[in-house]
């Protein structure tokens, strides 16, 4: 009896499933697993977890946090770049800021939410990416004992923008400004404590600080170079997060920047601290991609295992 063909066609359906299934769900699966087992990528493909007198302390692909329990560095050891994933290195929130080089200007915190116990972030304050990278720079600067300041910065840490108001021309600059408002610096409710902005004066008109709830879009927006080095002290990876926000390297003019504070923290001359950084240091990928770099987890466990700190 001849088969039908809509019985040819479900029969050919059935083989076609049973065929993938077995290279797709089977033999696919099996070879991936062989590659990642062999010499070169076992340790990878298990997350290249470093182990330290038979403990995990981490991964080799993953950065993490070398700070207290307030989230405060801890001096003994190098840290990592900042992290946008979650609350710092959170391999379940990778993520970057979002935030592009046209984020200049902050969303200022409500006052009366700050009055009323609330923390800035909770009371409605967002920096803006040139806020966040002056008070990291800032911050940085600090803790190892440099000069933090950078371009378009305030001494305060904040964005150096100004809202400038005034007629314009027909390219859209303003002529004569008949006021200029400092919009990252907003003012303080404390009379006693008022608010200097960055800048006394611009083209001849008194620079003020923000009022909450004006909207100073009307104005034109100027940021202030201000006289900071064009090269600053504290490089680019401290105060940028990467991509995924858990890139676990930084760059080495960053790692020779803590030297002086690594060493000191361990009492040692900053020459082993430095020696150390360079028997840390990896090329670029195969000669030409990327830029030299240090895995922090891997320096700090060299630290600990030659320098250790004294108690």
């Amino acid at each position: 009896m001849r088969i039908s063909s809509w019985i040819r066609q479900h029969l050919a359906a059935v083989r076609a499933l049973l065929v993938l299934t077995v290279i797709t769900g089977i033999a696919y699966p099996l070879a991936v697993w062989a590659v990642a087992s062999g010499p070169s990528l076992h340790e990878k493909a298990e997350g290249s977890i470093v182990e330290v007198n038979g403990q995990a302390v981490g991964s080799t692909l993953i950065g993490q946090l070398f700070t207290d329990a307030d989230g405060n560095p801890l001096a003994q050891y190098f840290q990592s770049r900042p992290s946008a994933a979650g609350d710092g290195y959170d391999p379940t929130s990778t993520s970057a800021s979002n935030l592009g080089p046209e984020s200049i200007q902050d969303t200022p915190a409500d006052p009366a939410l700050i009055g009323a116990g609330m923390d800035s972030t909770d009371a409605g304050f967002k920096a803006s990416l040139l806020t966040t990278v002056c008070s990291r720079s800032r911050s940085v600067g600090q803790l190892e004992g440099v000069d933090g300041s950078r371009p378009f910065c305030t001494p305060g840490g904040v964005g150096a923008v100004l809202s400038v108001i005034g007629p314009r021309d027909s390219l859209g600059n303003v002529v004569n400004p008949i006021r200029v408002v400092s919009v990252n610096e907003p003012c303080s409710s404390d009379p006693a404590a008022p608010v200097t902005p960055f800048l006394g004066a611009y083209e001849g008109v008194q620079v003020e600080c923000a009022e909450f709830g004006e909207d100073y879009a009307i104005g034109q927006i100027v940021p202030i170079r201000g006289d900071a080095p064009a090269a600053p002290a504290v490089p680019a990876d401290a105060v940028t997060a990467s991509g995924s926000g858990l890139d676990p390297h930084i760059s080495p003019a960053y790692a020779d920047l803590q030297a002086a504070r690594v060493a000191n923290a361990r009492a040692i001359p900053v020459d082993q601290v430095r020696a150390l950084i360079a028997d840390n240091q990896d090329g670029r990928t195969l000669g030409f991609l990327g830029e030299p770099r240090v895995n922090v987890l891997e320096l700090n466990i060299a630290l600990d295992q030659k320098y250790p700190v004294r108690g």
